[in-house]
């Protein structure tokens, strides 16, 4: 008969990873909010970047990453739409004359400046 082990005195409990038993805890998620680039960046890390982001997690340091890259992808993006819009002259001038293309302009800048940042920053 074997002894329970500390952790199981305590409540404890064990989940089988193949051939190996480990505690299975989970540490509270902190109250971080992110939107579309953390959700992306969650996913490429579980899909690409595994130990990354079993670390992240273990640690309880995931929700804090993904907060933080959320910010500064929307913050590089807001960055990149101005300097490309201000150096291909899309101004408010061509907004009051021509709506429908400051409009594809501002869109077309826009989904350069993001495919920009997911290799900077989501994709590394």
């Amino acid at each position: 008969m074997s002894e329970k082990t500390i952790f199981e005195q305590l409540g404890g409990t064990y989940v089988r990873q193949g051939d190996v038993f480990v505690p299975d805890i989970a540490l509270p998620e902190a109250e971080y909010q992110y939107g579309k680039y953390g959700r992306m960046r969650r996913q490429y890390l579980k899909k690409y970047r595994k130990s990354l982001y079993s670390r992240l997690r273990g640690t309880g340091e995931l929700p804090k990453h993904l907060a933080e890259t959320d910010k500064a992808c929307n913050e590089r993006i807001e960055q990149l739409v101005n300097a490309i819009a201000k150096q291909e002259g899309v101004t408010e001038k061509l907004k009051a004359t021509d709506m429908v293309a400051w409009v594809a302009a501002m869109n077309n800048i826009h989904h350069r400046a993001e495919e920009i940042v997911l290799q900077e920053i989501i994709y590394t």
